[in-house]
């Protein structure tokens, strides 16, 4: 066995682009709304009528609900996780018993086998109580190991560690390193084999439950071996012991949020995992990993999901009895349009998240857009929201629970839930890197067939053939973005009960058109340089974000009337959020061809290179001494170990 190498790997900005493109899935197999949309034609067949679960899966889940609020209502407390920073262990005790940890998992491993709506209902519903609760069970079974091993594990490792994570086991999972977080073509720690083990050596960072984790998925890089057939190397995934000697906790982290989170600072030394332990081949670690995410990120919107349903029943009860000059602060318009955006906006953000789960749940459609822009649009949107009701709230919104309820009032935690909601959009994908990887796959069907062209390395032959091919795709659809059912006033008549909603769905297949003229134009003008064009393809993305979110929200309105559940409110609420998106959708295409770009850039090089320094002066520094990256050095552990396992 060859010894852990100490230096980090040394990778050009193009193999790490090279690593990211091998890890994406290449083919669409199944039919996408979102990625359609993005192409200019609106399938509104896909997600209308809008599916619905089976009636057993309902009654499972329903039922399950049912013990988790009574669980949440009388043994959750939030105020003292918030002041302990810890989340009980008598909480999770407790969460292990009504069968939590197993909410995802088949119930022939002895989990509940819930659908993803119903999951996605259940984190909501726990994240209201308190949302560092949901993120340990979010990060046990969105990511850790649940669910890696659901799609790619063999039936030996579901046999060994599904039923363990489904009663007893606590699973995490680590990617980041101190110095690596979305660019994983310069992960440092690796994975030797030796006979029949792999030996791990490196350091983990924001592990969460890594602190109390009983097993870990890990990724490490696997070198590249000339003498076994099999050993094809690269990024890897592994299942491992977390008590496995070698392992230590070296750190619990801090935040500004989410303070019961069990997050941490992992340390592997000559760490030995089982072959047999080994998820998929050698090299298919990214891919395991973004695969995961495709269900995964769904949780992070659930839970914005039930922060902006705790938002409304706040502002409501708040702006109800607060009076400001002879009437309720609600009756003014300052403050009645940040209640209406609360409303709208958690009905559109509930109708996207049910949507895409039960896309999911069916397995019809590929939803790796619409997961993807679920989890971008609702931790956008649940900060907005937590924001608005901090404002709503006044100085009461910037005071914590705690110090309201020494002075006698009720110990409303807005600051906390913005303080918590904060970390959404980092968390699994920051908002940066969605827009990237969004308008990757927004823009697959356009490198497809005119990728080689702008491919420095492909030869004029090549070129010459992509531009051929481009030839055929582009002449069949550019007149296709011409016109459309979004001209014809008698489109989509059937949304049309009271309110029209009509109207908002011709906008959607209108502006689906520009949207994918918009993107044509920029890749004929920028060609090559269209990935160095990030503030374009953002807007690009949130646009259709918000497209993608009008049409949810119709269709659930629509589905909410024919069940007769609130549809007449249900579809007031469709239509406010549609014309609050719309007037967000006018100005991202404004901004698409009218912004500071190109001046922005010029500022952050004369930022970067000292010429605006002097505009420093004049402050004092608080922060302390140390390097800004911690060295994460391969090598034995110098630190206690503080990892607190819960049995």
């Amino acid at each position: 066995m060859s010894a852990p190498t100490t230096k980090k790997p040394t990778v050009t900005e193009r193999e790490a682009r090279q690593v990211a493109e091998a890890a994406r899935e290449q083919d669409w197999r199944k039919p996408s709304f979102a990625k359609e949309l993005f192409l200019g034609r609106f399938r509104l067949d896909l997600i209308h009528p809008h599916p619905l679960p089976a009636d057993e899966d309902v009654q499972r889940g329903e039922e399950f609900l049912g013990r988790l609020r009574e669980f949440c209502e009388t043994k959750i407390d939030s105020a003292l996780i918030e002041r302990e920073a810890r989340i009980p262990d008598e909480v999770v005790a407790g969460l292990k018993e009504i069968g939590a940890l197993g909410m995802k998992i088949d119930t022939k491993y002895g989990g509940l086998g819930l659908t993803q709506v119903y999951y996605n209902k259940a984190l909501a519903l726990v994240g209201s109580a308190n949302p560092a609760v949901g993120a340990l069970l979010s990060a046990h079974q969105s990511i850790g190991v649940p669910q890696p091993l659901k799609i790619f594990g063999t039936q030996e490792q579901k046999d060994a560690f599904l039923p363990r994570c489904a009663r007893t086991d606590i699973s995490a999972f680590l990617l980041t390193e101190p110095d690596v977080g979305s660019d994983p073509a310069r992960l440092a720690t690796t994975a030797v084999r030796d006979g029949d083990d792999y030996v791990l050596d490196g350091v983990k960072l924001w592990t969460t439950n890594g602190v109390v984790a009983d097993l870990l998925v890990v990724m490490a890089r696997v070198p590249r071996s000339d003498n076994d057939t099999d050993g094809k190397g690269g990024i890897t995934a592994f299942v491992v012991e977390a008590d496995s000697e070698g392992i230590t906790v070296e750190n619990r982290n801090a935040f500004m949020g989410l303070r019961g989170l069990e997050n941490g600072v992992t340390r592997f030394h000559q760490v030995r995992v089982p072959a047999a332990n080994r998820i998929g081949p050698e090299g298919a670690g990214l891919k395991i990993a973004l695969t995961t995410l495709n269900t995964g990120r769904l949780s992070l919107p659930a839970m914005c999901v039930g922060a902006g349903k705790w938002c409304l029943k706040i502002a409501r009860e708040w702006s109800a009895v607060r009076e400001q000059w002879g009437r309720p602060v609600a009756l003014h318009e300052a403050v009645g349009s940040k209640i209406s955006f609360i409303a709208a906006t958690t009905f559109a953000l509930e109708a996207v998240v049910d949507l895409s789960s039960q896309m999911a749940d069916e397995n019809r459609n590929d939803i790796r857009i619409e997961a993807a822009l679920a989890k971008l649009y609702g931790s956008e949107m649940g900060c907005l929201m937590a924001d608005e009701l901090v404002q709503i709230r006044g100085g009461r919104g910037f005071e914590t629970a705690e110090s309201l309820a020494a002075r006698g009032e009720r110990a409303v935690p807005a600051e906390q839930l913005l303080r918590d909601l904060r970390i959404n959009r980092i968390f699994e994908g920051s908002t940066e890197i969605m827009h990237l990887l969004i308008a990757r796959e927004a823009v697959d069907a356009h490198l497809s067939v005119a990728g080689d062209l702008i491919d420095p390395d492909k030869s004029l032959q090549d070129k010459a053939k992509a531009g051929a091919n481009a030839g055929v795709f582009y002449a069949k659809w550019l007149p296709k973005l011409v016109a459309g059912p979004g001209q014809l006033p008698t489109s989509y008549g059937d949304f049309k009960h009271g309110v029209d909603l009509s109207p908002h769905l011709r906008y959607v297949e209108r502006h689906s058109r520009k949207l994918a003229r918009s993107t044509f134009y920029a890749m004929s003008r920028w060609q090559g340089r269209m990935e160095t064009k990030q503030g374009f393809l953002g807007r690009i993305v949130d646009i259709g974000a918000e497209l993608f979110a009008m049409s949810a929200a119709c269709v659930r309105a629509e589905l909410l009337r024919r069940q007769g559940d609130h549809g007449r409110e249900a579809y007031q609420l469709a239509d406010a959020f549609c014309r609050q998106a719309r007037i967000r959708v006018d100005e991202l295409f404004t901004r698409l061809w009218s912004n500071t770009d190109d001046l922005d850039r010029k500022v952050v090089k004369g930022v970067l290179g000292g010429s605006f320094e002097w505009l420093e002066r004049g402050v004092v520094d608080p922060s302390g001494e140390g390097p800004w990256i911690a060295d994460a050095t391969p090598g034995p552990a110098t630190r206690e170990n503080v990892r607190r396992p819960l049995k």
